[in-house]
């Protein structure tokens, strides 16, 4: 019995073999398959890899391809270039998100690099649906020319028609900046981490674009009465006596709009408005502590703040009370913004017999025009009749569509054009654009400073630009706990000639009627530091001078008043202590000069 038991639990040696020989086979059958697998799906990434990167290398020339041909009013080829980039932006996107490349995105080292192609890709395929196909279309159905005033009016349709599509673009846009600005790219190659800051700069640069677009045609149906008649004061700020924004507003007039039809129904000049006894709305005791009360008795004062909203508001008060209007906003251009606009309309002829055109504006109505009148009535309906002059040959359609855009997009950059709303949503809509030109916005990137002169000598010396102005900013960090010293140094030139008392005329030096020695010339020069800087008050001529130190909405701002004789010149130098370290920009906005100043 034992003999036979222990024969049955001892199985043979061939069956413990072939047992072993199954179990190696089943585990090299189950490896050899998963090595196959991970082979597979390796070479199923790489090939996607490979398809992806083929395809958004296709799709980034495209998009410049796309403006040129919008640009030269190929519509036709927009669409279809439009057409093509979105199927290749679609192909890069669906290349990188499939089960397989995510699981691979895993991996360490090569799996940052798959997420960030993956993110890259979305991104495009998301401006590509979103912004671009919608742009192409619009591009299809709308032409600059649609814009020309026809009999004194401007077709509202076609900008209506424009809202929808542009909202949309501009959305893609800002949702598109936002998401390649949380790629992360610490991880990943130095050819992925390039990708991604073109495609930055990318849509950094075309939402800035495709957001004053946005805002224009958001706002212009309204502005030109579409569901509402509107009335709107334009000055025309004369820098031959400076100001904050530009200079005194020498003429005014009164533009009114009606379902796109515009009219000037009304010319003023700023001998038309009483010196009133008191400021006409409430200035803030930085305000008049800064710039004074005269900010908001005197209409040609009321830009000595930089804060237009504030000179909106004030000169559509003095309007009211004067003329008993009350007006929906306030516009401002310069003669430099004449001149833009004249190389639209091509040359005007005045009732002068005078020709105005792109050349000769500004020095014919800042300098000749001041030779030909003495009285301050005849130069300001001068500039009354050149402004009218300016706006019937716009108005008419004479202007070429693009240059015409061109032009404003111009002197908006240069602060020569800016609105006021008096309306709340309408002038939310142009908050920290350079058309509404507030004290200037700082952002994570780039801290901005203001350098704003208004003229005290109450002439017209800077007519003949005998105040030149250089600036230079920049920062250090030199202190322990690494907060940095900003600076701001500006040069001002006096160039009159050394016999300027004599060979200048009255109406120029003004005689020193107004405190200023004959011949000498002062400006108040105020700088702007960012809210959260700390002043550290200025030097003239890296000497310590009083001056005088105040806050302006936060701003902290340091005010100083110089005189120049003839040939003088001064280094002004303004300095402010920031709360912690800062490795972005600085850009400084000033006050538009009649000659652009060097900026460093």
């Amino acid at each position: 019995m034992s003999s036979s038991h222990a024969a049955h639990a001892a199985p043979p040696k061939r069956t413990r073999s072939r047992t072993r020989t199954r179990t190696r086979t089943v585990v090299g059958l189950a490896v050899l398959g998963l090595l196959m697998v991970v082979v597979a799906a390796t070479a199923w990434v790489g090939i996607r890899v490979l398809q992806a990167k083929d395809a958004l290398e296709a799709a980034v020339p495209l998009a410049s391809t796309i403006k040129d041909q919008v640009i030269a009013g190929d519509s036709d080829a927009a669409g279809r270039t439009a057409a093509e980039l979105a199927d290749y932006a679609q192909t890069a996107s669906s290349r990188t998100s499939d089960p397989v490349w995510r699981t691979f995105e895993l991996l360490p080292f090569l799996g940052p690099n798959l997420q960030v192609v993956r993110e890259l890709a979305a991104v495009v395929d998301d401006v590509a649906q979103n912004a671009v196909t919608p742009l192409a279309e619009l591009a299809g159905s709308f032409d600059l020319t649609d814009l020309k005033p026809v009999d004194g009016s401007i077709a509202l349709q076609p900008l209506l028609d424009a809202q929808a599509p542009v909202a949309k673009a501009h959305d893609a846009l800002a949702r598109a900046t936002t998401n390649v600005d949380a790629i992360e790219t610490g991880q990943v190659l130095e050819v992925v981490r390039s990708a991604v800051t073109r495609l930055q700069t990318v849509t950094v640069e075309t939402a800035g674009t495709l957001d004053g677009l946005n805002r224009a045609v958001t706002l212009l149906p309204a502005m030109l009465g579409a569901n509402a008649p509107r009335d709107y004061i334009l000055l025309f700020q004369n820098p031959a006596e400076l100001r904050s924004s530009g200079g005194i507003p020498g003429a005014l007039a009164l533009l009114h709009t009606d379902q796109g039809a515009i009219e000037l129904t009304q010319q003023a000049t700023s001998t038309s408005f009483k010196q009133y006894q008191a400021p006409v709305l409430p200035l803030s005791d930085e305000i008049r502590s800064i710039f004074g009360d005269v900010t908001g008795e005197f209409m040609h004062d009321v830009t000595m703040t930089p804060d237009f909203a504030q000179t909106g508001a004030l000169a559509r008060e003095m309007w009211r009370l004067e003329f008993g209007v009350e007006a929906n906003g306030v516009l401002s251009v310069d003669p430099v913004a004449l001149s833009y606009l004249l190389d639209a309309t091509g040359p005007i002829t005045l009732a002068t017999g005078d020709e105005l055109n792109a050349g000769n504006a500004v020095q014919l109505l800042l300098r000749d025009v001041y030779a030909r009148y003495e009285e301050p009535a005849q130069q300001d309906a001068f500039f009354a009749a050149a402004a009218g002059a300016v706006f019937d040959a716009v108005k008419s359609g004479r202007a070429d569509p693009t240059k015409l855009i061109t032009a404003l997009a111009r002197a908006g950059a240069e602060n020569r054009v800016l609105v006021w709303n008096a309306d709340e949503a309408e002038q939310a809509v142009l908050a920290g654009i350079t058309l509404s030109d507030g004290r200037p916005l700082s952002d994570d990137q780039t801290n901005r400073f203001g350098l704003y002169l208004n003229d005290g000598t109450g002439v017209k010396m800077d007519l003949y630009l005998y105040l030149n102005m250089t600036t230079a900013i920049g920062q250090q960090t030199c202190r322990e706990d690494r907060r940095p010293q900003y600076a701001l140094e500006v040069t001002l030139t006096k160039t009159a000639p050394s016999d300027a008392t004599t060979a200048l005329p009255g109406y120029v030096t003004g005689g020193g009627s107004f405190g200023v020695p004959l011949g000498s010339i002062k400006t108040v020069v105020s700088a702007y530091g960012t809210p959260e800087l700390q002043n550290l008050g200025l030097t003239r001529d890296s000497v310590e001078v009083p001056y005088h130190p105040a806050t302006d909405a936060t701003y902290p701002v340091s005010t100083i008043a110089i005189e120049l004789a003839p040939g003088e010149s001064t280094v002004l130098r303004f300095a402010w202590l920031g709360p912690e370290p800062f490795a972005g920009d600085l850009e400084l906005r000033s006050t538009p000069l009649i000659a652009l100043h060097e900026t460093t």
